[in-house]
């Protein structure tokens, strides 16, 4: 598939499926129904130049064969005022945001710039008393716990639901 030039491109850091299936029932039961048409995820890059689609994909690729899964951890939870989201923390994947960074610098928009903070948000637009509650019931029984990170996913964006592109793995 060829990337069109009026679809911008998302990455993310794709997680093992047990990771997937935990965070997705959490979304299916907090996020507003309207609202939760996307899975789980762990964005890295909101808004690639689709234009640059063949040199993104060969890059990824080249990192992937080079770089074994990394290390990653939800280590707290975030309230993001009108959501909860876990905080993921990994040195190792910030490691490689960065390189891809580098590599398409002149390319990013302001918000791809910017230090991410990744996280997995598992309800977002409701209102902050819904938010609070929900940071407090998830808080009660919080603790850190290990998160898989296989590789990397690629998207479509056309203002709805995400369109795949392809899913890359860590080298083993």
């Amino acid at each position: 598939m060829t990337a069109k030039p009026n679809a911008p491109i998302i990455l993310t850091a794709k997680m093992g499926a047990e990771d997937q299936s935990f965070f997705n029932k959490l979304r299916d039961a907090h996020f507003p129904q309207e609202r939760n048409y996307l899975k789980a995820h762990i964005t890295l890059f909101h808004h690639l130049p689709p234009t640059h689609w063949r040199e993104i994909k060969n890059y990824i690729i080249q990192l992937m064969s080079e770089y074994k899964p990394p290390q990653a951890h939800a280590d707290r939870l975030l309230n993001l005022g009108g959501g909860v989201a876990f905080h993921i923390n990994s040195p190792e994947m910030m490691a490689i945001r960065a390189m891809i960074a580098e590599r398409l610098h002149g390319l990013l928009i302001p918000q791809d710039q910017a230090k991410p903070r990744l996280h997995v948000t598992v309800q977002n637009k409701v209102k902050s008393q819904e938010a609070k509650i929900l940071f407090a019931q998830l808080s009660a029984s919080f603790e850190v716990f290990p998160i898989e990170l296989i590789g990397i996913s690629a998207y479509y964006y056309r203002g709805g639901p995400w369109e795949e592109i392809g899913h890359w793995k860590f080298r083993k």
